[in-house]
């Protein structure tokens, strides 16, 4: 055996039908394709959605809620996250490099301390937003709070 008499499996390759090369061929005339319609014309192609002519199911359903532009969206992170982070890297204070370093936010995400847990030591705390209890917590371990 060499690369002269190789050859695919019997049955394995099938040729493919030549429609539309004439009427000897019983493939002629319409090609497979039927009488007139859309379907049976060169560069036919079906809209994404199409019913058939009836309305399509996303026009059908109304329109839904709105988005608000002004929404303002926090990273939440809570006191017993900033506790075990502290207790981990032995920190005094946390800011928001602290925070990005440890891998809890990203480049632009803005921080928002929340007040689930507890704080066992004294934390300067650097955050875009507080939730009252957690500025409570903060303050009770003679702690400091502040607003970026």
């Amino acid at each position: 055996m060499d690369l002269s008499n190789l050859k695919p499996a019997k049955g394995s390759v099938k040729k493919s039908k030549r429609l539309g090369r004439g009427q000897g061929s019983g493939k002629g005339g319409t090609s497979t394709r039927g009488h007139k319609g859309a379907k049976s014309r060169s560069g036919y192609s079906k809209k994404v959605g199409f019913e058939g002519g009836q309305m399509p199911l996303q026009r059908r359903l109304p329109k839904g809620g709105f988005k608000n532009i002004s929404r303002v969206e926090y990273k939440a992170i809570n006191l017993s996250t900033l506790q075990t982070l502290a207790d981990k890297n032995n920190l005094e204070k946390i800011d928001f490099d602290v925070l990005r370093s440890a891998g809890l936010v990203a480049k632009n995400d803005l921080v928002k301390i929340l007040g689930k847990g507890s704080l066992e030591r004294k934390l300067e705390i650097h955050a875009h937003a507080f939730s009252k209890s957690a500025e409570e917590a903060i303050e009770a371990q003679k702690g400091t709070v502040v607003k970026l």
